[in-house]
Protein backbone atom coordinates (compact mmCIF):
# COMPACT_ATOMS: atom_id res chain seq x y z
CA UNK A 1 0.00 0.00 0.00
CA UNK A 2 1.65 3.27 -1.42
CA UNK A 3 2.33 5.71 1.62
CA UNK A 4 0.75 9.36 2.33
CA UNK A 5 3.26 11.68 1.40
CA UNK A 6 2.76 14.97 3.26
CA UNK A 7 4.30 18.03 2.27
CA UNK A 8 4.66 21.09 5.44
CA UNK A 9 4.57 24.02 5.09
CA UNK A 10 5.65 26.11 7.99
CA UNK A 11 7.93 29.22 8.46
CA UNK A 12 9.11 27.78 11.90
CA UNK A 13 11.83 24.70 11.55
CA UNK A 14 11.34 24.02 15.26
CA UNK A 15 7.39 23.48 14.08
CA UNK A 16 8.66 21.85 10.70
CA UNK A 17 10.63 19.45 12.26
CA UNK A 18 8.43 18.82 14.81
CA UNK A 19 6.01 17.80 12.46
CA UNK A 20 8.30 15.99 10.44
CA UNK A 21 9.38 13.64 13.18
CA UNK A 22 5.24 13.12 14.02
CA UNK A 23 4.36 12.10 11.16
CA UNK A 24 7.35 9.85 9.69
CA UNK A 25 6.98 7.77 13.16
CA UNK A 26 3.57 6.45 11.26
CA UNK A 27 4.53 3.79 8.75
CA UNK A 28 1.55 4.82 6.59
CA UNK A 29 2.43 8.47 5.98
CA UNK A 30 5.72 9.36 4.12
CA UNK A 31 6.99 13.42 4.24
CA UNK A 32 8.12 13.76 1.34
CA UNK A 33 9.67 17.39 1.99
CA UNK A 34 9.18 20.52 3.85
CA UNK A 35 8.90 24.49 2.86
CA UNK A 36 9.14 27.46 4.73
CA UNK A 37 7.14 29.69 2.71
CA UNK A 38 4.53 29.21 -0.27
CA UNK A 39 7.08 29.88 -2.89
CA UNK A 40 9.65 27.37 -1.61
CA UNK A 41 6.15 24.83 -1.76
CA UNK A 42 5.48 25.48 -5.38
CA UNK A 43 8.82 25.02 -6.74
CA UNK A 44 8.43 21.48 -4.35
CA UNK A 45 5.29 20.65 -6.27
CA UNK A 46 6.80 21.26 -9.70
CA UNK A 47 8.48 18.03 -9.09
CA UNK A 48 5.87 16.06 -7.13
CA UNK A 49 2.50 16.74 -5.95
CA UNK A 50 1.95 15.55 -2.40
CA UNK A 51 -1.30 13.66 -1.36
CA UNK A 52 -1.50 16.01 1.74
CA UNK A 53 -0.26 19.60 2.69
CA UNK A 54 -0.38 21.15 5.77
CA UNK A 55 0.27 24.60 5.83
CA UNK A 56 0.35 27.41 8.15
CA UNK A 57 -1.87 30.70 7.88
CA UNK A 58 0.63 33.34 8.79
CA UNK A 59 4.25 33.32 6.94
CA UNK A 60 6.62 35.90 4.85
CA UNK A 61 6.28 37.13 1.29
CA UNK A 62 2.75 34.86 1.16
CA UNK A 63 0.77 34.40 3.59
CA UNK A 64 -1.12 30.67 3.61
CA UNK A 65 -4.55 31.88 2.67
CA UNK A 66 -3.58 33.28 -0.44
CA UNK A 67 -1.75 30.29 -1.07
CA UNK A 68 -4.88 28.05 -0.29
CA UNK A 69 -6.56 30.37 -2.70
CA UNK A 70 -4.02 29.74 -5.48
CA UNK A 71 -3.27 26.17 -4.85
CA UNK A 72 -7.32 24.73 -4.68
CA UNK A 73 -7.81 26.65 -8.36
CA UNK A 74 -4.83 24.78 -10.17
CA UNK A 75 -3.86 21.86 -7.90
CA UNK A 76 -6.93 20.80 -5.79
CA UNK A 77 -4.58 19.06 -2.90
CA UNK A 78 -6.14 18.42 0.33
CA UNK A 79 -4.84 20.76 2.81
CA UNK A 80 -4.78 20.38 6.53
CA UNK A 81 -4.82 24.17 8.40
CA UNK A 82 -1.54 23.63 11.18
CA UNK A 83 -2.06 27.36 13.26
CA UNK A 84 -1.93 28.33 16.49
CA UNK A 85 -4.17 29.49 18.58
CA UNK A 86 -3.79 33.13 18.46
CA UNK A 87 -7.66 34.91 17.96
CA UNK A 88 -6.00 36.01 15.21
CA UNK A 89 -5.57 32.87 13.58
CA UNK A 90 -8.56 31.49 14.79
CA UNK A 91 -10.35 33.33 12.49
CA UNK A 92 -8.35 33.16 9.38
CA UNK A 93 -8.57 29.22 10.03
CA UNK A 94 -12.14 29.54 9.78
CA UNK A 95 -11.79 31.47 6.38
CA UNK A 96 -9.43 28.85 5.19
CA UNK A 97 -11.91 26.31 5.54
CA UNK A 98 -14.16 28.11 3.21
CA UNK A 99 -11.30 28.23 0.96
CA UNK A 100 -11.17 24.67 1.11
CA UNK A 101 -9.38 22.84 3.40
CA UNK A 102 -10.20 20.19 5.16
CA UNK A 103 -9.09 20.12 8.37
CA UNK A 104 -7.70 22.36 11.16
CA UNK A 105 -5.54 21.32 14.47
CA UNK A 106 -3.22 23.18 16.65
CA UNK A 107 0.21 23.62 15.97
CA UNK A 108 2.74 21.02 18.20
CA UNK A 109 3.51 22.88 21.53
CA UNK A 110 6.78 22.03 23.65
CA UNK A 111 5.23 20.91 26.79
CA UNK A 112 4.18 18.34 29.09
CA UNK A 113 4.31 14.69 27.68
CA UNK A 114 0.66 14.16 27.49
CA UNK A 115 0.08 17.16 25.42
CA UNK A 116 2.58 15.87 23.00
CA UNK A 117 1.12 12.95 23.00
CA UNK A 118 -2.37 13.95 22.19
CA UNK A 119 -0.85 15.95 19.83
CA UNK A 120 0.65 13.36 18.14
CA UNK A 121 -2.57 11.55 17.49
CA UNK A 122 -4.43 14.02 16.32
CA UNK A 123 -2.35 15.03 13.24
CA UNK A 124 -1.55 11.68 12.67
CA UNK A 125 -5.44 10.99 12.12
CA UNK A 126 -6.16 14.47 10.42
CA UNK A 127 -3.96 13.79 7.77
CA UNK A 128 -5.12 10.22 7.22
CA UNK A 129 -8.60 11.74 7.22
CA UNK A 130 -7.56 14.62 4.34
CA UNK A 131 -5.86 11.82 2.28
CA UNK A 132 -9.08 9.96 2.44
CA UNK A 133 -10.94 13.19 1.38
CA UNK A 134 -9.26 13.21 -1.63
CA UNK A 135 -11.55 11.79 -4.48
CA UNK A 136 -9.45 9.85 -6.19
CA UNK A 137 -7.37 8.65 -2.71
CA UNK A 138 -6.08 5.20 -2.56
CA UNK A 139 -8.10 3.07 0.25
CA UNK A 140 -5.50 3.42 3.25
CA UNK A 141 -5.05 0.53 5.32
CA UNK A 142 -6.88 0.31 8.79
CA UNK A 143 -4.85 2.77 11.28
CA UNK A 144 -2.29 1.31 13.89
CA UNK A 145 -3.03 1.93 17.02
CA UNK A 146 -1.02 4.52 18.65
CA UNK A 147 -2.46 5.11 22.19
CA UNK A 148 -5.18 2.85 23.87
CA UNK A 149 -8.13 3.98 22.54
CA UNK A 150 -10.58 4.80 25.44
CA UNK A 151 -14.45 4.80 25.37
CA UNK A 152 -17.12 6.97 26.82
CA UNK A 153 -16.63 5.60 30.12
CA UNK A 154 -13.64 7.22 31.15
CA UNK A 155 -15.66 10.14 30.94
CA UNK A 156 -19.60 9.35 32.06
CA UNK A 157 -20.02 5.38 32.75
CA UNK A 158 -22.48 3.38 31.36
CA UNK A 159 -25.87 3.87 33.19
CA UNK A 160 -30.07 3.45 32.69
CA UNK A 161 -31.79 5.71 31.56
CA UNK A 162 -32.62 8.36 34.61
CA UNK A 163 -36.40 7.86 35.06
CA UNK A 164 -37.47 11.37 34.97
CA UNK A 165 -40.82 12.95 33.50
CA UNK A 166 -41.07 13.24 29.37
CA UNK A 167 -40.23 16.93 27.96
CA UNK A 168 -39.55 17.96 24.56
CA UNK A 169 -37.46 16.67 22.06
CA UNK A 170 -33.68 17.85 21.48
CA UNK A 171 -31.39 17.11 18.82
CA UNK A 172 -28.04 16.32 19.53
CA UNK A 173 -25.46 15.99 16.59
CA UNK A 174 -22.09 14.39 15.64
CA UNK A 175 -19.47 15.38 13.10
CA UNK A 176 -16.04 15.72 11.96
CA UNK A 177 -14.23 15.73 8.88
CA UNK A 178 -16.57 17.84 6.64
CA UNK A 179 -18.84 18.77 9.14
CA UNK A 180 -17.87 22.34 9.22
CA UNK A 181 -19.94 22.67 5.90
CA UNK A 182 -21.96 19.99 6.79
CA UNK A 183 -23.22 21.33 9.93
CA UNK A 184 -23.35 25.19 7.82
CA UNK A 185 -26.31 22.92 5.51
CA UNK A 186 -27.76 21.52 8.62
CA UNK A 187 -28.21 24.93 10.91
CA UNK A 188 -29.04 26.95 7.70
CA UNK A 189 -32.33 25.46 7.19
CA UNK A 190 -33.37 25.00 10.64
CA UNK A 191 -36.91 27.41 11.29
CA UNK A 192 -36.58 30.33 13.73
CA UNK A 193 -38.56 27.91 16.57
CA UNK A 194 -36.66 24.52 15.74
CA UNK A 195 -35.94 21.91 18.48
CA UNK A 196 -33.27 22.88 21.03
CA UNK A 197 -29.97 21.09 19.21
CA UNK A 198 -26.91 20.76 20.60
CA UNK A 199 -23.50 19.75 19.00
CA UNK A 200 -19.82 18.23 18.89
CA UNK A 201 -18.08 19.13 16.04
CA UNK A 202 -14.29 17.90 16.37
CA UNK A 203 -12.60 21.05 16.79
CA UNK A 204 -9.74 22.25 18.34
CA UNK A 205 -9.62 24.92 21.40
CA UNK A 206 -10.38 28.59 20.89
CA UNK A 207 -11.92 27.47 16.73
CA UNK A 208 -15.23 26.51 18.26
CA UNK A 209 -16.18 29.83 19.44
CA UNK A 210 -15.08 31.60 15.88
CA UNK A 211 -16.95 29.18 13.91
CA UNK A 212 -20.29 29.28 16.53
CA UNK A 213 -20.43 33.64 15.96
CA UNK A 214 -19.77 32.95 12.23
CA UNK A 215 -22.77 30.16 12.12
CA UNK A 216 -24.93 32.91 14.07
CA UNK A 217 -24.15 35.86 11.34
CA UNK A 218 -25.43 33.72 8.80
CA UNK A 219 -28.41 31.45 10.60
CA UNK A 220 -31.83 32.26 11.13
CA UNK A 221 -31.02 30.42 14.52
CA UNK A 222 -29.23 31.36 17.44
CA UNK A 223 -26.16 29.41 17.53
CA UNK A 224 -23.26 30.08 19.88
CA UNK A 225 -20.14 28.07 21.84
CA UNK A 226 -21.70 25.97 24.97
CA UNK A 227 -20.53 27.43 28.33
CA UNK A 228 -21.11 24.87 31.43
CA UNK A 229 -25.05 25.36 32.42
CA UNK A 230 -26.32 26.43 29.33
CA UNK A 231 -29.60 25.50 28.60
CA UNK A 232 -31.15 23.83 25.65
CA UNK A 233 -33.40 25.77 24.45
CA UNK A 234 -35.75 26.10 21.41
CA UNK A 235 -34.10 28.58 18.28
CA UNK A 236 -31.17 27.79 19.34
CA UNK A 237 -27.73 25.24 18.92
CA UNK A 238 -25.11 24.86 21.60
CA UNK A 239 -21.54 23.94 20.11
CA UNK A 240 -19.47 22.36 22.54
CA UNK A 241 -16.06 24.00 22.90
CA UNK A 242 -12.69 22.36 21.58
CA UNK A 243 -10.93 20.54 24.16
CA UNK A 244 -13.89 20.02 26.69
CA UNK A 245 -16.39 17.34 26.43
CA UNK A 246 -19.81 18.62 26.19
CA UNK A 247 -22.50 15.95 28.15
CA UNK A 248 -26.49 16.55 28.27
CA UNK A 249 -27.86 17.04 32.06
CA UNK A 250 -31.56 16.99 32.78
CA UNK A 251 -33.34 18.68 36.35
CA UNK A 252 -36.60 17.94 35.64
CA UNK A 253 -38.27 18.96 32.22
CA UNK A 254 -35.21 21.13 31.59
CA UNK A 255 -32.12 20.56 30.09
CA UNK A 256 -28.91 22.15 30.21
CA UNK A 257 -25.51 20.66 29.22
CA UNK A 258 -22.40 20.04 31.09
CA UNK A 259 -19.01 20.72 30.20
CA UNK A 260 -16.02 18.84 31.88
CA UNK A 261 -12.07 18.16 31.19
CA UNK A 262 -11.58 14.34 30.52
CA UNK A 263 -9.06 11.91 28.49
CA UNK A 264 -9.24 11.59 24.78
CA UNK A 265 -12.32 10.01 24.18
CA UNK A 266 -12.37 8.16 20.38
CA UNK A 267 -9.14 9.91 20.31
CA UNK A 268 -10.88 13.20 20.63
CA UNK A 269 -11.95 15.88 23.09
CA UNK A 270 -14.56 16.74 22.50
CA UNK A 271 -16.43 13.51 21.90
CA UNK A 272 -19.33 12.64 20.07
CA UNK A 273 -19.22 9.38 22.25
CA UNK A 274 -19.72 11.09 25.25
CA UNK A 275 -22.22 13.70 23.96
CA UNK A 276 -24.49 10.72 22.57
CA UNK A 277 -24.15 8.82 25.95
CA UNK A 278 -25.19 11.36 28.52
CA UNK A 279 -27.98 11.82 26.14
CA UNK A 280 -29.46 7.87 26.21
CA UNK A 281 -29.13 8.64 29.97
CA UNK A 282 -30.80 11.76 30.23
CA UNK A 283 -33.01 12.15 27.70
CA UNK A 284 -33.75 8.38 26.00
CA UNK A 285 -36.77 8.58 23.46
CA UNK A 286 -36.87 12.44 23.89
CA UNK A 287 -33.93 12.56 21.63
CA UNK A 288 -33.49 13.26 18.03
CA UNK A 289 -30.09 12.12 17.09
CA UNK A 290 -27.64 12.77 14.00
CA UNK A 291 -24.57 11.59 13.24
CA UNK A 292 -22.46 13.10 10.19
CA UNK A 293 -19.24 13.04 7.73
CA UNK A 294 -16.12 12.20 9.53
CA UNK A 295 -13.20 9.97 9.77
CA UNK A 296 -12.99 7.05 12.49
CA UNK A 297 -15.90 5.78 14.92
CA UNK A 298 -17.10 8.61 17.09
CA UNK A 299 -20.34 8.85 17.98
CA UNK A 300 -20.94 4.95 16.59
CA UNK A 301 -21.50 3.14 19.94
CA UNK A 302 -23.06 6.37 21.20
CA UNK A 303 -25.91 6.04 18.81
CA UNK A 304 -26.38 2.48 19.63
CA UNK A 305 -26.75 3.62 22.80
CA UNK A 306 -29.58 6.43 22.24
CA UNK A 307 -30.88 4.07 19.72
CA UNK A 308 -31.80 0.84 22.20
CA UNK A 309 -32.68 3.88 24.92
CA UNK A 310 -35.41 4.51 22.32
CA UNK A 311 -33.71 7.85 20.34
CA UNK A 312 -34.87 8.42 17.03
CA UNK A 313 -31.41 8.41 14.88
CA UNK A 314 -30.42 9.74 11.80
CA UNK A 315 -26.88 8.93 9.56
CA UNK A 316 -25.98 11.06 6.70
CA UNK A 317 -25.46 8.81 4.11
CA UNK A 318 -22.59 7.92 1.67
CA UNK A 319 -22.86 9.99 -1.41
CA UNK A 320 -23.38 13.25 0.90
CA UNK A 321 -20.38 12.48 3.33
CA UNK A 322 -16.90 14.10 2.64
CA UNK A 323 -15.42 10.98 5.00
CA UNK A 324 -18.32 7.81 5.36
CA UNK A 325 -16.28 6.67 8.74
CA UNK A 326 -18.28 8.11 11.37
CA UNK A 327 -21.74 7.45 9.82
CA UNK A 328 -20.74 4.09 8.45
CA UNK A 329 -19.56 2.73 11.84
CA UNK A 330 -23.41 3.84 13.51
CA UNK A 331 -24.89 2.35 11.10
CA UNK A 332 -22.79 -1.39 10.98
CA UNK A 333 -23.19 -1.26 14.68
CA UNK A 334 -27.13 -0.64 14.27
CA UNK A 335 -27.37 2.37 15.66
CA UNK A 336 -29.04 4.31 12.59
CA UNK A 337 -32.47 3.94 12.22
CA UNK A 338 -32.70 6.68 9.04
CA UNK A 339 -29.80 7.36 6.34
CA UNK A 340 -30.33 10.60 4.43
CA UNK A 341 -28.58 12.67 2.34
CA UNK A 342 -27.16 16.17 4.33
CA UNK A 343 -29.55 18.39 2.58
CA UNK A 344 -32.76 15.75 4.23
CA UNK A 345 -31.27 15.94 7.75
CA UNK A 346 -32.75 18.98 8.60
CA UNK A 347 -35.84 18.64 7.97
CA UNK A 348 -36.13 14.89 9.17
CA UNK A 349 -35.03 16.37 13.00
CA UNK A 350 -37.98 18.91 13.06
CA UNK A 351 -40.93 16.73 11.72
CA UNK A 352 -39.57 14.11 13.95
CA UNK A 353 -39.38 16.50 16.87
CA UNK A 354 -43.00 18.00 16.33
Amino acid sequence: MRKIRVLIVDDSAVVRQTLEDILSSDPQIEVMGTAIDPYVAAERMKKEIPDVITLDIEMPRMDGLTFLKKLMKQHPVPVVICSSVADKGTDNALKALEYGAVEIITKPKVGTKKFLEESSIRLIDKVKAAAMARPKAVKLAPAIKVSPKLSADAVIPMGTLKNLSATEKICLVGASTGGTEALKVFLEAQPVNCPPIAIVQHMPEHFTKAFANRLNSICQINIKEAVDGDPLLRGQALIAPGDKHMLLKRTGNRYHVEIKDGPLVSRHRPSVDVLFRSGARYGGSNVVAAIMTGMGDDGAKGMKELHDAGAYTIAQDEASCVVFGMPQEAIKLGGAQKILSLTRIAGEVVRACG
